[in-house]
């Protein structure tokens, strides 16, 4: 049976694709990217499919609706497309021959998808809630900066409550930096209205998964922060292992090394942080560890002074304690068991331990 490899350029009305085979694009079709349009081309060609296409809005709903019809499908990452595609012309046709040409010789790395839709549609809502936030405190900053450009402090209640807002404009003397606030007052208490009914779906969505209620037992883990590491990790068995999960939540450090001495002994290798992470998850996991060891008697924070104790730097002592939590945390998931301080305690005290967790 032969075997085809096919590269789609994927766009909202169109999709271009290259059919190749043996090393030789053997047919092209431009279709309407409709899941009954791209699934007829493949019932024409016949024999093995091995499909890619570059992760984009579309890719979710492309990869659910067709990985049944394929042998196989690679949504790739196009940074690190970017260098061929880059090079030579460039067209749609042209670039969907190249993803053909990198899929046979197996170059593409994969971006992960869930195959459930209801995981699917919580990650969305979880997007949704974070890009709330972002709004509301950019209207905030906003306000603030409104006002220091006439000298001005505004009080932080004065923000967010509507009842003392009139009293506190009515002092201003300038009454057209009093209109502005009042217009931009306006755009933050309808993003703030929003962000409290995406964050009521996000606590109800979250009932349906108990790891997430568990998760929230963790010193300086919350629920908004339980439902987000939840939503884009998706499963615990999508690492082979606790680097990878580092490194993905951008806490994981990578290998450099390059060249030799002039005696030929290769060069000490250098460690840094991984560039290409998922922000958000970073942002929540050290946010996490903030929390951890600024509030509270808890084993992460107990870490975290031995290791300023014995001279480890804090950024570095941080991002320790945030490589021990997602290992807790990806024990508890794989055996959905709850957290326990004493059992681990010995375990999280070792870089790199497995931190396990015992059951209830």
């Amino acid at each position: 049976m032969r075997t085809y490899y096919i590269g789609a350029d994927v766009h909202s009305n169109s999709t271009e694709l290259a059919i190749e085979h043996n090393g030789n694009i053997v047919c092209r079709r431009s279709v309407s990217t409709t899941i009954p349009a791209i699934k007829e081309v493949f019932a024409s060609v016949g024999g093995k499919i091995h499909l890619t296409f570059e992760e984009g809005p579309m890719a979710g709903w492309l990869y659910r609706n067709l990985k049944d019809t394929v042998d196989r499908i690679v949504i790739c990452d196009p940074r690190r497309n970017k260098l061929i595609c880059s090079d030579g012309d460039a067209d749609d046709k042209i670039d969907a021959a190249k993803l053909a040409s990198l899929l046979r010789g197996g170059y593409l790395r994969a971006v992960y998808h869930s195959d459930d839709q209801r995981r699917a549609e919580l990650k969305q809502w979880v997007s949704l809630y974070h890009d709330r936030v972002r709004d509301a405190v950019r209207m905030i900053n906003k306000i603030r900066a409104r006002c220091r450009m006439y000298g001005i402090a505004i009080p932080r209640n004065v923000i967010r409550d509507k009842s003392q807002r009139p009293q506190w404009l009515s002092g201003i003397k300038n009454q057209s930096l009093a209109k502005q606030l009042e217009m931009l007052w306006i755009g933050y208490d309808a993003t703030a209205v929003q962000v409290r009914r995406t964050k009521r779906q996000l606590c109800t969505l979250s009932r349906n998964y108990p790891i997430i209620k568990i998760w929230s037992d963790l010193p300086g883990i919350g629920i908004i922060r339980a439902v987000t590491a939840f939503a884009f990790l998706d499963t615990p068995w999508r690492f082979a292992h606790k680097n990878k999960l580092w490194k993905y939540c951008g806490v994981g450090l990578q290998r450099t090394a390059s060249g030799a001495d002039r005696k030929g002994i290769p060069k000490p290798a250098g460690l840094q942080l991984a560039w290409a992470v998922n922000r958000l998850l970073k942002n929540i996991i050290l946010g996490a560890v903030h929390t951890a060891i600024s509030q509270g008697e808890n084993v992460f924070r107990r870490d975290y002074e031995r290791m300023i104790h014995e001279g480890i730097i804090p950024s570095n002592a941080r991002h320790a304690v945030a490589r021990k939590m997602l290992t807790v945390m990806w024990g508890m998931w794989k055996t959905n068991s709850r957290f326990y301080e004493k059992p681990v305690q010995a375990a999280v005290m070792t870089a790199g331990s497995s931190c396990p967790a015992v059951r209830k």
